[in-house]
């Protein structure tokens, strides 16, 4: 009877020990064997996190009543292209920069959430003259065009570092993301329109659209030499707003490398790329960010601009 007694009691005898509770054992109970408590939290996984903030956000995104169960992040479109931004103006281009040291996909920079600290130290100090072709392959320092775009896909995914990266190949890169699930694919011949967000693979080169200007011309976001910045195409008539629209915001926003690098004017080609259109089951769109021109999307991710 009293060993009966003593197994329906251990249950609570365990909670007790866990909430650092002295109990007595019962009379004539086997003493107890206690054993190791793991301290680890387990919505941290296997182990903590090496972000603080990181932390904090994962405990808030527990549901209550459940905290065993991680809530996936739900990203938006406004999210990815706010993050985008990011490293404008502050990050130099780097052949390989984002990708491992084998150069066979991301990078410890590429599946990092913020902007490195690294980029800004060694873009800081550049001039106008920096050859690229002189730091291939230092890919702690800067970003190509596939790292860039894998950066920012990781950054508005995940919630913390470490996890497997987003980078591939730049010419595969959109109809990548669109076998994932993520969005349309559609072949360089068969584009027929430009709106914010999409992903552009063209050959040797992958940039992120932010709408296209009534003359049709298209603003965009890229890592492409000397740095990662805000461009334009032309439009079919000749005529860019969207390279006049880069050069007055990248002048606003960030003058000092605009003073450095104010070439804000890509080549025609970049229209012949191939193109995924994100879908609204991985981007919920609630801001309608596909409906809006360059104008309203940069007054929207850069509030100051509103303003100018």
């Amino acid at each position: 009877m009293k060993n009966k007694l003593y197994l329906r009691l251990l249950p609570l005898l365990a909670c007790l020990m866990l909430a650092g509770c002295h109990v007595a054992a019962p009379v004539d109970a086997e003493p107890l064997e206690v054993l190791p408590v793991s301290t680890e939290s387990t919505i941290l996984e296997s182990k903590p996190s090496e972000s603080p903030k990181v932390t904090e956000d994962l405990i808030r995104s527990m549901p209550e009543g459940d905290p065993a169960e991680e809530t996936a992040k739900v990203p938006s479109l406004q999210e990815f292209l706010r993050i985008s931004l990011l490293p404008v103006g502050e990050t130099a281009y780097v052949w390989g920069g984002g990708w491992n040291e084998e150069d066979t996909g991301a990078g410890p920079e590429a599946c990092t959430i913020g902007v490195s600290p690294r980029w800004k130290e060694f873009s800081q100090d550049l001039t106008s003259d920096y050859e690229e072709e002189n730091y291939r392959y230092q890919i702690h320092d800067g970003l190509d065009c596939s790292g860039f775009v894998g950066w920012a896909v990781y950054n508005v995914f995940e919630t913390e570092s470490g996890r497997e990266g987003y980078v591939y190949a730049s010419d595969d890169t959109a109809k990548t993301y669109a076998s994932f699930g993520w969005g349309d694919f559609t072949p360089k011949n068969s584009v027929k329109d430009w709106k914010p967000g999409d992903i552009a693979s063209m050959s040797g080169h992958v940039w992120i659209c932010l709408g296209t200007c009534e003359d049709e011309s298209v603003l965009l976001v890229h890592a492409s030499p000397p740095g990662v910045r805000l461009c334009g195409t032309k439009g079919k008539k000749g005529t860019s707003k969207a390279v006049a629209l880069a050069e007055k915001t990248m002048q606003e926003f960030w003058p000092d490398w605009y003073e450095r690098f104010p070439k804000c004017e890509v080549p025609a080609s970049y229209l012949k790329a191939a193109q995924m259109r994100w879908n609204m089951e991985t981007f919920p769109d609630a801001e309608e960010i596909q409906s809006l021109t360059p104008e309203e999307l940069l007054a929207l991710l850069l509030p100051e601009a509103a303003d100018k």
